[in-house]
């Protein structure tokens, strides 16, 4: 199932986020299991290289979670320093990724457990993402078309956005981890310790509760050109 599609005209535009081909293969010859080996055995130039492939993809978990900046420096941080500490226990370095989100998952839950507010964003809150230290979602200058479609981009993504922050946290994280962050089923529930079909089960119903949100706001196909 597609998530949060919009037209412009002729051309529809998917606003998940793209990996480039060239980032992925960059990845891939990265996390080399000669990499992830040194670094479980206390290499610290390995481990400073496996934090600088995967920050800005778990700042922006973090950041997708809370929209919030400082939480999400807080959980990139601190999963960072689990990460160092704890990769000589990870018994299976194919589960690398899931077993890092998972840790950057458990401090996005003590955060929100500390910060009870962060869960009641009103939807109609005016968010401005400009005044927040960091780069916009799924934005790359190196990419923008035009002023007028960037800007269309950003608006349509902020509404989206802010609307995760109104459903249901179990399942915001599930959307975020499947659809933003390209995690597959199987991974997630290792990251959540739930099974598959309970991670689809919440990747439906947060769809559905996503849907729900908009439509109260006036926002469908026909006022904007989605798709859910």
């Amino acid at each position: 199932m597609g998530i949060f599609k919009v037209e412009n005209r002729a051309r529809t535009r998917d606003l998940r986020p793209i990996m480039h081909a060239e980032i992925l293969q960059d990845i891939a010859m990265m996390h080399s299991d000669a990499l992830l080996e040194r670094a479980a055995q206390g290499d610290q130039k390995a481990q400073g290289k496996l934090v600088q492939l995967w920050y800005k993809r778990i700042y922006n978990f973090g950041f997708k979670f809370f929209l919030d900046h400082d939480l999400a420096m807080e959980v990139a941080q601190k999963t960072f320093i689990s990460m160092c500490r704890n990769l000589p226990s990870l018994q299976d370095l194919g589960k690398f990724k899931a077993w890092l989100y998972k840790i950057a998952m458990n401090y996005c839950r003590e955060e929100a457990r500390r910060k009870q507010n962060s869960r009641s964003t009103p939807f109609d809150r005016v968010w401005n993402l400009e005044s927040e230290q960091s780069p916009r979602w799924e934005t790359s200058a190196s990419r923008i078309d035009d002023p007028d479609r960037q800007y269309q981009r950003n608006e349509i993504a902020d509404i989206l956005h802010t609307a995760l922050m109104a459903i249901n946290e179990d399942q915001r994280a599930v959307v975020i981890m499947k659809e933003y962050e390209g995690l597959k089923f199987r991974e997630i529930a290792e990251v959540l310790n739930i099974s598959e079909n309970t991670v689809k089960s919440r990747m439906y119903y947060g769809l559905e509760s996503l849907k729900r949100i908009l439509e109260k706001k006036n926002i469908n196909k026909d006022t904007i050109n989605y798709e859910l």
